[in-house]
């Protein structure tokens, strides 16, 4: 594989590793389904979910920080 490549294709993965836990959160222990009729009440539920992700990570950095 040419270098160029090589070097596009890490920034991908590296892209790709970030949002994909993130999306595995949501789905996983959030149990994130979207069953709803229409969008509006489907981007209201993604964006209570994103909001209760950053929550939950929000805690968690200030514990790691917290001094013991």
């Amino acid at each position: 594989m040419p270098r160029r490549t090589a070097r596009a294709n890490a920034r991908k993965s590296a892209m790709r590793a970030a949002v994909e836990h993130v999306f595995a959160r949501q789905k996983g222990p959030m149990a994130l389904f979207i069953r709803t009729i229409g969008i509006a009440r489907a981007r209201t539920k993604i964006g209570l979910a994103n909001l209760l992700y950053n929550m939950q990570r929000m805690v968690w950095l200030a514990a790691q920080t917290a001094p013991t």
